[in-house]
């Protein structure tokens, strides 16, 4: 990994020991989600006992009651952000929870748990993080449905690196290519099965000029084209 990544964002699948201690061997800091019934627990502040033993924990966390959370923002209307830290019995460690808490519309509230091992952390950067992962999972179901990554059939890992990273260069020229073709005003919103479509109109066009020898500038140059272009495209 690059000296600059430090941090691993994963879902709530691998909120694991034995991936933790995979991320603590590559020195990195751990950013996932938690069921709202994980395993948690206060860390106790009181006053210490002279004996025995310093008092270590305040009880299990109760993620329905945030009365003991930290109020951090307002996200947006109905939707709160908390934070407090505490000790994780999975990863035997201090983790910095991150709490978005819900109105729904029946009256009802809503929490979603986020966690990082960094408890330096603010919560609204766990959550700006977290939130960042799903444009990976784009990346990979763009890769697997339009350019072919898992249509390889070697074995040789050198050819299957070669095969992922030409899979996922494809995608990449693609989005280039969009990129630069958007001048609209409004903001950049990529869809690769709308490039794809796109690709294959101006292509079908090509072979209608071309079969059928029409006249390409009139075509082309017509004003229509865009709207005959775009055609079975996505409407975002």
């Amino acid at each position: 990994m690059p000296e600059s990544v430090h941090y691993l964002v994963a879902n709530g699948y691998y909120y694991r020991a034995k991936l933790w201690d995979a991320v603590q061997e590559s020195d990195l800091n751990l950013i996932s989600r938690l069921r709202v019934d994980a395993n948690l627990n206060y860390l106790y502040t009181g006053v210490r006992n002279k004996f025995g033993a310093p008092r270590k924990y305040d009880g299990k966390v109760d993620c329905n009651n945030l009365k003991n959370l930290t109020f951090v923002k307002e996200i947006k209307p109905g939707v709160k952000l908390y934070s407090l830290l505490v000790w994780s019995c999975c990863l035997k460690c201090k983790i910095r929870l991150a709490c978005i808490s819900e109105l729904q519309d029946n009256g009802k509230t809503k929490n979603i748990l986020l966690f990082s091992t960094d408890i330096n952390l603010k919560a609204e950067q766990i959550l700006e993080y977290y939130q960042a992962r799903f444009q990976i999972e784009f990346i990979f179901r763009d890769v697997k449905q339009f350019t072919g990554l898992f249509d390889c059939q070697s074995v040789n890992s050198q050819r299957l690196d070669f095969h992922f990273n030409a899979s996922l260069v494809a995608l990449n020229l693609a989005k280039y290519e969009a990129y630069n073709r958007h001048l609209s005003a409004h903001p950049f919103v990529f869809s690769m099965a709308s490039y794809k479509r796109l690709e294959f109109n101006r292509h079908l066009l090509s072979t209608f000029i071309s079969k059928l020898d029409l006249d390409k500038d009139l075509i082309l140059n017509h004003p229509n084209l865009p709207s005959v272009l775009s055609y079975g495209t996505l409407a975002a």
